[in-house]
């Protein structure tokens, strides 16, 4: 017999308005094989079709938002990761750091995002070397460290990787004026979990805007600086890998910063020498700067991140 136009044929599978969907989109994924999977996928469908309903997302908006996802795989080459910038100046990858890393601070140094300028790699300097590789003006910085556990007690042959801007807020990769890996560079710590390295006193910057995070930061009317920071990740066998940044206390956007990556713990002390003190190396004029900080560790798995740039 046939159905006649007036006959409902809702059931499993069959889309019968709005309220529909999500419940039959989560069915058709329910028997995906991997728990953690299956957990994130339903975790992220229930969540997108809350926020369509929300705003009641018009089909117009839903397009330019497929373009802007569009958008940043186009953007992102092999000297910039657009799709690592717009989970940052979210404030995504932040809260994904603070989630999975230091207890909130009361173990392990706290954590922060990696960012989208590190690059695996960087020449080994002596503990104590310098990692200036080609002329770049500015004051220079002694920055002396420490790794330690939790307890205090030192943790040595830590490889500790390093890598900032210039004092004009360019990562080399960004400047062509620099050399390759100028800024950069991987040490170990001695017996007492020391380590120490010359550079210059970095500057902040503001992100690239040239694609669609800044598209939105200029819509939101956000500025897009970062404060001046030096960035660390501090990596041994048997220990938790730690990414994390130390940043400078006068820097005018310390509380802006436009990735959201600040926190108390990791503002350092970049202290200012005048020529009434004695320097560190004898080529030194005034101001020279130096910097002393500690870095926890914890007991845990060790692996590097993914570069998000070669």
């Amino acid at each position: 017999m046939a159905h006649s136009s007036e006959t409902s044929r809702a059931g499993p599978g069959i889309i019968d308005g709005a309220d529909a969907v999500t419940p039959v989109v989560l069915a058709a994924m329910a028997g995906t094989p991997d728990p953690r999977l299956r957990e994130i996928t339903a975790a992220l469908v229930r969540h997108l079709h809350a926020f369509a309903r929300e705003v009641r997302l018009t089909e117009p908006e839903w397009e330019a938002g497929i373009a802007l996802l569009n958008r940043i795989g186009q953007t992102t080459d092999a000297r910039h990761n657009e799709a690592v910038l717009m989970s940052d100046v979210l404030g995504l990858s932040t809260l994904v750091c603070l989630l999975n890393n230091g207890d909130a601070g009361a173990a392990e140094t706290e954590a922060a995002l990696l960012g989208p300028f590190w690059r695996d790699g960087a020449p080994p300097v002596p503990n104590g070397g310098s990692i200036v590789r080609s002329p770049t003006p500015g004051p220079v910085l002694f920055t002396r460290g420490r790794v330690t556990d939790p307890a205090g007690a030192p943790i040595p042959d830590v490889r500790i990787d390093v890598w900032q801007s210039s004092p004009v807020g360019l990562y080399e990769n960004q400047d062509p004026t620099q050399a390759d890996m100028n800024l950069r560079g991987t040490l170990a710590t001695d017996a007492d979990g020391r380590f120490a390295l010359r550079s210059v006193k970095p500057s902040g910057y503001p992100v690239p805007v040239h694609g669609p995070a800044g598209d939105l930061l200029r819509a939101q009317r956000r500025h897009p600086f970062r404060p001046a920071h030096m960035h660390i990740l501090c990596v041994k066998p048997g220990w938790k890998t730690l990414v994390t940044q130390v940043f400078d206390p006068d820097d005018a956007h310390l509380r802006s910063d436009v990735v959201f990556g600040v926190t108390d713990r990791l503002i350092g002390a970049f202290v200012e020498h005048g020529a009434d003190e004695a320097a560190p190396e004898p080529d030194l004029t005034a101001p020279w700067y130096s910097l002393d900080h500690t870095f926890v560790m914890e007991r845990g798995e060790s692996r590097l991140p993914v570069p998000p740039i070669p």
